[in-house]
């Protein structure tokens, strides 16, 4: 990863551990010559971090990476610094000890991220078109071409990128960032501190459809969808994600939801706090879907369906059942050479005719 910060402006270790919230550092090891608390101006691989930044180790399988790092600072679990400070001659680099390495990587490199960037001037951008009813908070950010319907009501420090679409009556919380072409429709309500990537579309129709005679064979007569989505605080979601509104009640995404890019949640779906859905997943209507649950890349959750709290859905699986077990469910079928794979699944075509014939002979 590039130096983030300008060495001249970059915090140095000590103070870039205090301006880190959660707690996380036990103790900290200070290396050798200028890296007994060093400036640090970003972060970076064991294997590629340069003298200015810090990077980290979560497994000791990794240990003969230290020996080759560059890093001024390297962030190692309790066990990990055990065997370094038996090394001889010992490690140049300063140590930070934490139990949880990859979780304080990620808060510092949130640091990073607020640091590096440009200030911006509150404003409303001469070409943006918003409802004289709408209710802009004086420290948000409006950006080109966008469009800002009736009753609408932006929080503070709130930033809305280019081309973004906010449709009657839409309220976006506080200190939250809207990418460029973001679109929410009408009565959708999001909290504090959300993250909605380009090509997020909320509130769109659901699939609602009836089949419809009165117009011909075969025909569907469209079912309205009058529920809205409501999404809650410190939720991300990744680009071109779609999430539909209810057709009576309403879709809701719990507070600390994390989506990833190209998921597809239907009406009506209600998901728990602190879960995490990887990409390409897709969620069919009125589907309950409990908290802290993790769902691999391109599963997919049939309708009408409960997922219970801490379910864990590898990638590729697809649900056709409720789940109210704590635990990993995987419904993936290996792959293999093509024609091996086609052998093994006329096989399983099969076990239905193969179970009668075993039952038929135990009973002989």
């Amino acid at each position: 990863m590039p130096v983030l910060l300008d060495p001249a402006r970059a915090p140095i270790l000590s103070e870039l551990l205090r301006a880190v919230p959660g707690g996380l550092v036990q103790s900290v090891v200070p290396g050798s010559g200028n890296h007994t608390d060093p400036r640090i101006a970003g972060l970076g691989s064991l294997a590629h971090a340069s003298e200015l930044e810090i990077s980290f180790i979560v497994h000791p399988k990794y240990l003969d990476h230290l020996a080759r790092t560059r890093a001024c600072t390297v962030i190692v679990l309790p066990e990990i610094e055990e065997k370094l400070s038996q090394a001889v001659p010992p490690p140049s680099f300063a140590r930070v000890i934490c139990k949880h390495p990859y979780l304080l990587y990620a808060r510092i490199a949130q640091w990073f991220e607020w640091a590096r960037r440009p200030a911006y001037e509150p404003s409303i951008h001469p070409t943006a078109i918003v409802d004289p009813t709408a209710q802009i908070d004086p420290s948000a950010l409006i950006g080109p071409h966008v469009v800002i319907g009736a009753r609408c009501i932006v929080g503070a420090m709130t930033q809305i990128g280019a081309g973004c679409y906010l449709g009657d009556d839409v309220e976006i919380g506080a200190s939250s960032v809207l990418y460029p072409r973001v679109s929410i429709y009408y009565g959708v309500k999001v909290g504090d501190r959300a993250i909605l990537h380009s090509g997020v579309v909320l509130g769109a129709d659901g699939f609602g459809f009836a089949p419809d005679p009165t117009l011909s064979k075969g025909a569907w007569g469209k079912i309205p969808q009058l529920g809205v989505v409501l999404v809650g605080h410190d939720v991300e979601i990744g680009a071109n994600s779609t999430i539909d509104r209810g057709a009576l009640d309403n879709t809701i995404v719990s507070d600390g939801v994390k989506i990833d890019n190209h998921v597809m949640i239907g009406h009506n779906c209600q998901i728990g706090t602190h879960t995490a859905i990887a990409a390409c997943v897709g969620i069919a209507g009125s589907t309950i879907i409990g908290s802290r649950c993790t769902i691999g890349g391109m599963a997919g959750i049939s309708g009408h369906l409960v997922i219970g709290d801490d379910v864990h859905i590898s990638g590729g699986t697809g649900v056709i059942a409720s789940i109210d077990t704590p635990g990993r469910y995987t419904g993936v079928y290996p792959f293999a050479e093509h024609k091996e794979w086609q052998r093994n699944a006329a096989v399983i075509t099969q076990l239905s005719t193969l179970r009668k014939r075993v039952r038929a002979l135990e009973r002989e």
